[in-house]
């Protein structure tokens, strides 16, 4: 059951006024930059998140998602609830269908400076990557961040409430424009142009030399479900060859480096791997939506499958009560053979051309989000290219594609599970590793991206995080609870509430995981930087 929402009380309104007030000038809150993290010769040693989106909230319409990552009247400006949240939160029926699994409930949307509800690691529209937060993950040691550009015109077109357009292709340029602009910001914070800790790097042998000078090295990626405008109506793609070499031109000034074919929805690229849980239903009835047609299956043939649709007979129960209408307009509901359950649709001839273009344009491919069929096509392909260039970031593909990722030089980071979770899935993945490639780990987080984030580990009162606590990957950095305006965090008890809690999440990995895991992780930014520079020094494609 929710709590009852504070009021706002003049009490709490003052304390906020006073905070404000004594926030000092901009370029007088710099603190000193950590001193480079020592690591062996010729190697950087940092942590990596592959996977996550700092600028969503201008994606899907600019008005589901709550907050921004800066704003020029700082934290009591960025951080602050959707208008329609305002009073106790009982209209903001998107976030509680995704926190709840109901469109009912109730949360105080006061964010700075109390945070009573918010931000919270099963928080799925409340900004939960300010650029502080960020600051405080790279204070203690993460040197990657690849922040994916993120749209999708179904979710866009079916919320409601819009300040922007549905074109995904906009939201994209719109999202790498206020990426600089974050960028700029935060130099301004540190005495001037180029003197900020984030940094956005366009190749591999930048980001080395921002990393070791200490910074941040960020990666633009996009991910979004209609790249280029190629959607699907039917069989019919609404999209040309030319198109897609113009838009990964376009890309490639905008500074992306790393990219998805498809997500969520199949598309005139590739077929998607399905969604299986509760949400899995609506996100099946946004591909009927937009391509005319819902999830077609099959039984799979090899070890490899989707996830399965639930329920395994059909969507009846899944589509009843909003979506129950669906019958009576006459659309037919299908029903799919008992799983392992495989996406009929692979990677198309359009999507075998943007591939080979991203290939010679020395792009990085992201596999997660296709379907099988379309994954081990994508790794035939890769592999007759020998191109080392591929990434699975976010645990989004099957794990029996591992071995073959691992082959090519490519590299896999791990959702942000809980950290035994975590533990466990890094464990799998080290066993496909290949000796001839340097290995290292990192996480996919997805901050902003309507997934969770890693919840409190279960059952850990008697081996929690002890604060404060030493840096896992600089020693030379203590960190004590996380605190911001009233609020103070405890990883033990909050989880990842927010991305300043990813070094807190890191140590309790090392509670469960020991020294190993630690290592990897030191090594992920290292690993990354050398799968890219073997991607941009590959051999043109062959025709």
């Amino acid at each position: 059951m929710s709590r009852r929402p504070l009021r706002r009380s003049a009490s709490v309104s003052l304390i906020a006024a006073l905070l404000g007030a004594c926030l000092l000038p901009p370029a007088a809150q710099a603190e000193p930059a950590p001193a480079p993290v020592p690591a062996p010769a010729g190697e950087v040693r940092g942590y990596i998140d592959a996977h996550s989106h700092l600028m969503s909230y201008e994606a899907f319409g600019g008005m589901l998602m709550c907050g921004r990552p800066f704003a020029e009247g700082g934290a009591p400006e960025a951080l602050r609830d959707c208008p329609d949240h305002a009073g106790n939160g009982a209209l903001a029926w998107f976030e509680n269908l995704l926190k709840n699994g109901s469109p009912l409930g109730l949360h105080d949307p006061v964010g700075w400076p109390t945070f009573r509800d918010w931000p919270a690691w099963n928080s799925r529209t409340h900004q939960q990557a300010y650029h502080a937060w960020l600051e405080r993950s790279w204070r203690g040691g993460q040197r990657v961040l690849v922040n994916h550009l993120v749209a999708n015109r179904q979710i866009c077109e079916f919320y409601p409430l819009k300040r922007t357009g549905c074109d995904e292709m906009d939201s994209i340029r719109l999202q790498a424009r206020r990426m600089n602009e974050m960028q700029d910001y935060i130099d301004r914070l540190n005495g001037g142009p180029g003197k900020g800790w984030f940094r956005i790097v366009t190749g591999s042998e930048e980001a080395r030399r921002v990393i070791e000078a200490g910074r941040l090295a960020v990666v633009l990626g996009v991910e979004t479900s209609e790249p280029f405008g190629c959607r699907k109506s039917g069989d019919t793609a609404r999209c040309t060859r030319e198109q897609i070499d113009r838009g990964l031109d376009e890309m490639r000034e905008l500074g992306v480096s790393s990219m998805f074919l498809c997500h969520k929805f199949d598309n005139a690229l590739c077929g998607v791997r399905f969604d299986g849980d509760a949400a899995g239903a609506v996100i099946n009835l946004g591909n009927f939506l937009g391509t005319g047609r819902f999830w077609q299956v099959e039984r799979c043939a090899g070890r490899e499958h989707d996830n399965a649709i639930q329920p395994a007979g059909g969507l009846g129960d899944l589509l009843r009560g909003p979506l129950s209408g669906l019958g009576r307009a006459g659309i037919t509901v299908p029903l799919y053979p008992s799983p392992p359950h495989c996406n009929v649709h692979g990677l198309t001839a359009l999507g075998e051309h943007m591939l080979r273009g991203m290939i010679d344009r020395n792009m990085i491919v992201e596999i997660d989000h296709m379907s099988v069929k379309a994954a081990g096509q994508t790794l035939d392909l890769l592999e007759r290219e020998r191109y080392s260039g591929v990434v699975s970031s976010h645990s989004w593909t099957d794990g029996n594609y591992a071995r073959r990722i691992y082959a090519l030089g490519g590299m896999i980071t791990g959702y942000g599970h809980a950290a035994d979770g975590f533990v466990a899935e890094w464990r799998r993945n080290k066993a496909f590793r290949d000796p001839r490639f340097a290995f290292g780990y990192g996480y996919g987080l997805d901050a902003n991206g309507m997934g969770p984030l890693p919840p409190p580990r279960a059952n850990n009162a008697g081996n929690g995080v002890r604060y404060p606590f030493t840096s896992p990957i600089d020693p030379a950095v203590t960190l004590d609870r996380q605190r911001t305006g009233l609020r103070t965090w405890d990883v033990n008890t909050d989880g990842v509430a927010n991305y300043g809690l990813v070094p807190d999440w890191i140590a309790d990995m090392r509670t469960v995981g020991g020294p190993e895991i630690i290592d990897d992780l030191a090594r992920g930014a290292e690993a990354y930087l050398q799968m890219w520079r073997r991607t941009e020094t590959a051999a043109p494609p062959r025709p």
